[in-house]
Formats: structure tokens, sequence, C-alpha cells
């Protein structure tokens, strides 16, 4: 299987990933590994050197574009600021093993303190532009973070005016939304929370999320965890490993009605025809 989006360079792993990494190799998984700024983006590619069966992906997440704290069930910290570097970035996904840019985008749902929405949109904007132009210049897929700023997201991919390459990572909008992001040649990345039970005071959108999977081309479905974070309904309220995507597509193959084999067959085959620096 594919992990086709995870963080086993992330703090949460720092005193078993040996161990963590042990059960992915059990399991038979290749993973991506994605930095979120310059020092996640580095690890990520010293782990993919090291291990056969990770890869890696490098950029600039939008929170790490301001000064702030996070504050979630799943994730406290500090962000400091950081600009995008594009020399460093540009060496760094030059390495053999980085087969995507990001993850990068549109974040609206994080608000730095003292900075207004329009100066939190135009940095995002202009850093998501830049990493674009990385991913061109190197011919890199993009992997899109996009949280709470569909709509913005979209205008913004409609006025580039160029083909798209890449997958918007964690999808969980609506059909319509996800209708315009295909149309663009995007694919979906899906992970655990398409396996939560829809919540009581806000049912539609889980909802809308399965139907979404329902009705998504199976050649533009890739599967995810985003771990440590979104561990499947099966592992709620434990740290999530990457080798828990096999629950993203057990989910998949119910609502579509494929057997789990045909989705681990056909999930991989998308991630290697859409990160195709892989071997």
């Amino acid at each position: 299987m594919f992990d086709t989006h995870c963080h086993l360079q992330f703090n949460a792993y720092k005193d078993d990933h040996d161990d963590v990494l042990k059960r992915c190799v059990e399991k038979e998984m290749i993973l991506n590994v994605v930095g979120s700024q310059k020092d996640t983006s580095r690890r990520a590619v010293e782990y993919a050197e090291k291990y056969d069966n990770i890869f890696a992906t490098v950029g600039l997440h939008p929170i790490h574009l301001f000064k702030s704290h996070v504050d979630e069930s799943e994730a406290k910290f500090d962000s400091r600021a950081e600009d995008f570097d594009y020399e460093f970035y540009k060496k760094l996904a030059q390495n053999k093993k980085v087969i995507a840019i990001g993850e990068c985008g549109l974040d609206f749902f994080h608000q730095p303190e003292g900075a207004s929405q329009d100066e939190v949109f135009k940095k995002q904007k202009e850093v998501f532009l830049k990493q674009h132009e990385l991913a061109v210049e190197l011919n890199l897929p993009l992997v899109i973070h996009v949280r709470n700023a569909h709509d913005e997201m979209i205008e913004l991919l409609v006025g580039l005016h160029k083909k798209i390459n890449g997958t918007v990572h964690c999808y969980t909008s609506n059909w319509a939304r996800a209708q315009q992001y295909l149309d663009l040649g995007l694919h979906l990345g899906f992970t655990g929370v398409i396996t939560f039970p829809p919540k009581k005071t806000n049912s539609q959108s889980q909802l809308d999320m399965l139907e979404v999977v329902a009705k998504c081309p199976t050649d533009r479905m890739l599967v995810e965890t985003d771990a440590p974070y979104l561990a499947p309904q099966a592992y709620r309220g434990q740290r999530c490993e990457p080798w828990m995507v096999e629950e993203v597509a057990k989910k998949i193959a119910e609502i579509k009605k494929l057997s789990f084999a045909e989705v681990v067959e056909t999930t991989a085959k998308n991630a290697e025809a859409l990160f195709l620096k892989m071997p």
C-alpha cells in the first residue's frame, strides 16, 4: 500500500520512529513523507535517502508563514514565521527521492494574531504561486493543502491558465468543489476522516464527503493518513501511523462496492502515475 501523505519525521515519532517504520515494512508500505517547512522538509529527504520504501515531498505549509500558536485536539505547537527560500527548496527538491512540492496552499482556519484576513491571503497566495513555479520548473506535482479556503484556491488555480499536476491533500469538502478540482486535472487524497461517524451537530459535511468518495473516479483517488494526525475511526484517540491507511482503503472499498485488493492496487497505480520520479 502507498500512504501518499504522512509526516513520519515529525516529533510525534522521535522516540520510536524505527518501530513505526518496522510496522510499515511488515505491511509492505510505501510512504511519501511530506515536509511543512525547512527543517521537516530536510528531514523528509534524509529519511527518503535512508530507507528504500520512503519518498519525500518538500515545501512550506501556509501556517508557517506567520508566527502563531496552533492549539487543536491533535496538534499543539508554536509556528515560527518562515519566508519561502526558492533556491533552498529547489536544491532539496533535486534529490532523486523527492517526488513532489508541498504541502503548500491556503489555510484560513488558523488566523495568526495581529494579521488581517487580506494580509494572510496575500502572503499565502504569493508563497503558493512560488511553489507552483518551482513545481513547474522541476516537473514535479504539487501536494496542495486547503482548509476553509476551497473557493479561493479554485479561483487561484483557474487563474493560472496552466495545466496543474498534483493532489488536493485530505479532501473534506463537497462534490461541487471536487468536480472543479478534478476538471483541473488534480487528484483527491482521502484520509481517515472518511471513516469518522457524522457529527450530531453537523452531519451534512460528512455526508457530503462520502458523496465525493462515491462519485470520484477511481483513477483519481489517493489514500493517505496525514499521520501522526487523523487516526481512522478504528484507532481514534491513538497516534496515527502510516499503516493505518488500510482503514481508508477499506472504507473506499465499502462505499464503491469494490474489493479491498482492488482499491489498494488502483490507488497505488494512481500514485505511481502522479509521482513520476518514483522508479
